[in-house]
Formats: C-alpha cells, sequence, structure tokens
C-alpha cells in the first residue's frame, strides 16, 4: 500500500535558500574573472600559457570530477561532502584573492574547481531528499534550475562592479560570506542523506572517469576557439577510448562508481540526452550574443554584461511557470516539447537580427534562454525522480556533465558554422587575421586609413552577424527535432515514476538514510 509522500516545511524550503547561495556562487566563478584579467596581469604578469589556465583550470576540474564526487557524496553522505565542498571552496577563494604568483592563483583556481565539483551535485541531490512531493520537488528543481542559469551572466556583471570599485581579489572574496553561511546552517538545516548499502568504492573508475572527461571537454573547448587542428581531434579521441574503457568497467564492476542501473530507470536516459541537447542550444547561442553585444554593436565590456542581464527577467518567470503547469496535471512531454519550440523561436529571432538589433537580440535571448530553464528544470527533475534515491548524486552529476559536454559542442559546432559563414563573407584579399575572427578583422580595421578601414569593419560586422544568423538557424532546427524527440520519447510519462513509488512503499527506511536529518 502507498502513502501519499511527506510535504516539506519551512525548514526545508529554508535549507533550499542556504543551498541556492553555493550554487550561485558556483555558477558565477565561471565567468567572474572576464573583467578582473587585466589587473590580473598587471600584477602577476602571467605568461600567455598561464592566462589561459588560469581561466579554463576551474571548468576543467570542476568537469572532470562531477561523476567522482557525485558517487563519493552517495557513499559517505552528501551534507558531508558538501560541507566539505563548503570549506575548500572557502579557503581557495581566500587564497585567490591573495595570490602573488601566477601558479598560485591557478592552484586556487584548480581547488574551487575541486570545491565546485562537490557543491553541485550534492546540492541537487539534497533538494531530490529534502523535497520527496513531486509538486514541490518541481518547484524547488525550477528554482535550483533558474539559479544556476543566471550565476553565469550575473558573474561577469559582478566581476565589472567589483574590479571598478576595488582590486581583483575582490572577485573571489565575495564567496566567503556565502560559504560561513553554508557551514554555520547547513549542519541545522540540511538534513544528512546517503546510499545505505554503497558497496566498495571503486578508486580505478576515479582517473579513467578524469581521461575521458578532460581530453573531449578541452579538445572540443579549443575547436570552438581556435578553429580545426589535429592536436584537438586527437584529444577527443583519446577522451573518447577512455571513456569506452570507463563504460565497460561500469558494466563489469561490482561496485561501479555510475551504476548501470541508473540508465533503466524509466525516462533517465531521454532525459540525460535531451538534457545535453539543451545545454547545446544554450551556451551554442552565448558565443555570438557576447561578442555581438561587444563587437558588433561597440559595448563596453561592462556595458554587455549589464544588456545582457535582460533576459534574466524571463529566465526567472519560466521554471515556476513550467512547475504550475505540471502541478496542474500537464504532460511533461507537452512542457519539455514547449520548451524547446521556444527555444527555436528564441534562435529563429537571433536568426533575423542585423547589425544594429540590440532589443531583437536581447528578446532572443530572452526567449531562448526560457524555452531552455523550462527544458532542463523539467528534465531534471525527470531524471531525479527516475533515480533512487540512494543513487541521487550519481544521477545529479551525470546531467552536469552532461550539460558540460552539451555546453562545449553547442560552441564548437554553431561556432564552426559562424565561423564559415563569416570567412565566407570576408574579402578574400584582406590580411590573415581580418579572415579569421571579428575581432581580428577590428583590430586590422583600426590601423588601416580613412575609408578603407571602416570598408573592412563594416564588412566584418556583416559578415559576424551573417555568421551569428546561419548558426541561430541550425540551432533552431536541431531544437526543433530535440522538440519532436521529446513529443515520441517522453509520451505517457508518469507523474510518479517507478523510483518514487519505491520510495514510499519504502518509507519505513527513510531513518536508514537520514539518521541526524529532519
Amino acid at each position: 500500500m502507498t502513502t501519499n509522500p511527506p510535504r516539506a516545511g519551512r525548514r526545508e524550503w529554508t535549507a533550499l535558500t542556504v543551498l541556492m547561495l553555493p550554487l550561485l556562487l558556483v555558477s558565477m566563478d565561471v565567468s567572474v574573472l572576464y573583467f578582473a584579467i587585466p589587473q590580473i596581469s598587471a600584477d602577476l604578469d602571467p605568461s600567455g600559457t598561464q592566462q589561459l589556465w588560469i581561466f579554463d583550470i576551474y571548468g576543467f576540474v570542476l568537469a572532470g570530477l562531477l561523476m567522482t564526487m557525485g558517487a563519493l557524496g552517495d557513499r559517505i553522505g552528501r551534507r558531508r561532502l558538501l560541507l566539505v565542498g563548503a570549506a575548500a571552496f572557502g579557503a581557495a577563494s581566500l587564497l585567490a584573492a591573495y595570490a602573488h604568483t601566477a601558479e598560485t592563483l591557478i592552484a586556487a583556481r584548480a581547488v574551487l574547481g575541486i570545491g565546485g565539483a562537490t557543491l553541485m551535485p550534492t546540492t541537487m541531490a539534497l533538494v531530490r531528499t529534502m523535497f520527496t512531493d513531486p509538486g514541490q520537488r518541481a518547484k524547488a528543481i525550477g528554482l535550483w534550475s533558474g539559479v544556476m542559469t543566471a550565476g553565469i551572466a550575473l558573474g561577469s556583471v559582478m566581476s565589472g562592479v567589483l574590479v571598478e570599485h576595488f582590486w581583483w581579489g575582490s572577485v573571489f572574496l565575495v564567496n566567503l560570506p556565502a560559504m560561513v553561511l553554508l557551514l554555520v546552517l547547513g549542519p541545522v538545516l540540511l538534513p544528512e542523506s546517503k546510499n545505505p548499502s554503497p558497496g566498495r568504492f571503486d578508486l580505478w573508475s576515479v582517473p579513467l572517469s578524469l581521461a575521458a572527461v578532460l581530453p573531449v571537454i578541452y579538445g572540443v573547448k579549443e575547436l570552438a576557439a581556435q578553429g580545426w587542428n589535429v592536436r584537438y581531434v586527437v584529444s577527443i579521441t583519446v577522451g573518447l577510448l577512455f571513456a569506452a574503457l570507463f563504460v565497460h568497467r561500469q558494466r563489469t564492476s561490482a561496485s561501479p562508481m555510475i551504476s548501470p542501473a541508473l540508465f533503466r530507470g524509466h525516462g533517465f536516459t531521454p532525459a540525460l540526452v535531451l538534457n545535453t541537447v539543451s545545454a547545446f542550444g544554450m551556451m551554442g547561442s552565448a558565443y555570438f550574443t557576447t561578442q555581438y553585444l561587444q563587437s558588433v554593436l561597440g559595448k563596453s565590456a561592462l556595458e554587455a554584461a549589464l544588456w545582457s542581464l535582460l533576459p534574466s527577467v524571463l529566465i526567472g518567470a519560466a521554471a515556476p511557470v513550467a512547475a504550475q503547469l505540471a502541478q496542474r496535471g500537464v504532460e511533461r512531454a507537452y512542457l519539455v516539447t514547449a520548451g524547446f519550440t521556444i527555444a527555436a523561436c528564441g534562435y529563429g529571432l537571433l536568426a533575423l537580427a542585423g547589425t544594429d538589433s540590440l532589443w531583437l537580440v536581447l528578446a532572443a535571448c530572452g526567449v531562448l534562454a526560457a524555452g531552455i530553464v523550462v527544458v532542463m528544470s523539467q528534465l531534471t527533475d525527470l531524471a531525479l525522480s527516475s533515480a533512487p534515491v540512494e543513487k541521487a548524486g550519481a544521477a545529479s552529476s551525470l546531467l552536469e556533465t552532461g550539460t558540460e559536454f552539451g555546453g562545449a559542442l553547442g560552441m564548437a559546432a554553431l561556432g564552426s558554422i559562424g565561423t564559415a559563414v563569416y570567412r565566407h563573407g570576408i574579402p578574400s584579399d584582406t590580411p590573415a587575421p581580418a579572415q579569421e575572427t571579428l575581432g581580428g578583422a577590428l583590430a586590422v580595421a583600426a590601423e588601416l586609413p580613412g575609408r578603407a578601414g571602416d570598408a573592412l569593419a563594416t564588412a566584418a560586422r556583416e559578415a559576424f552577424t551573417d555568421g551569428m544568423q546561419g548558426a541561430a538557424i541550425a540551432g533552431a532546427l536541431l531544437l526543433l527535432a530535440a522538440a519532436g524527440l521529446a513529443a515520441l520519447g517522453l509520451r505517457h510519462m508518469p507523474v510518479r515514476t517507478e523510483a518514487e513509488t519505491a520510495d514510499t512503499e519504502n518509507a519505513g527506511q527513510a531513518d536508514s538514510l537520514s539518521p541526524s536529518g529532519v
């Protein structure tokens, strides 16, 4: 006999608010160095390679360790790992703020990535365990998705404001109050939860997962930034080979890091695949819109960041509306299909933009992001509710890893389309830097006299806008295809999954999952 799951009260919602703070900061740290790097370069004098690592090491370490930390949280306790990660994140933030050498800052950013890898899947897994009522969990995950998406945009703006009034280390010190608050309130408000029978931790899966994730992420990101290069293709190939070894070990190990049983959960695999596609769409557009605001419209970096906050208004409303519709009985397949369709319309608007279309581009970004947030919130809820509660950390880490892959692929694939169209639109007799990127063309144009420079700058801006339009059309077609897959693959998806039914039927075991919890 099944019973209705208990509803969360004020304590759980307060705990969710506390969890949102570190989540916001982890997502902000992806973009928080955008405006700080000139001051960092002046103070620390990093080499070109060191400057790249200051930017990239955080994302690489975070992506590489997500699966490890998700599985570890299931074994040692998600609250425990969250608090350890918060302490590490705070300590690394302090170290980064007062770093006197580039090497120290790189090391601090690496530790920040380790801390971020513990915080992201554990916060999502704790949401799964705190909110057992499907309607409340959908609302909580909607908030989680909105905060995660908004944090990336907010990071660049906060970076600009802090650097303008303080020194570059302040972009890291802003992390400390939230981490201290989490360390103080976390033990009081957050329940401890873990897998009661986790088995032995598979240490060999840790290097295999790193060797699978890092070369692929590196190769895809470099292809997007630098263009075609055999070295990057080899990196991706090596990563895929290690991924095959990782999958083989998970299928044959007696105690795998990522249980293959997760993929047998009704709805988990479609949710994972479609969530990756949604990240592809989100990050693929960001590749163009940031350059459009600065290099086509001529906005300063801080002006561009402030303008980019406007679409967040739609983001904040999208997930709660979707959660309300789900509570009123609208099938998940319809919501996800509608979300992908809305996002495709955003790309459609972007395809109409000219070289002076600020408001149209901002509207396109808002519509696209709102659709993607609807998709992500619904698919995250589906994936977590499809997974047994004792494997919530592993399920969360797979979703986050898919998001990292999807985002990198989106920037590479759509960026390649835009670059190809751009190069076709630039006269062949222009200098090589002008044929590579819009930034290169504007630099060359600044050195040319009079009308020649103006003509090259105008041609480059038009070619970039044409490339953005071509990439937007490709993105719209992909998201429409994803909408079709969602309509077919998520049809008749039950409101309560088998995992949720098992949770309520075995409610008597809850004490073993939360020995010191709520």
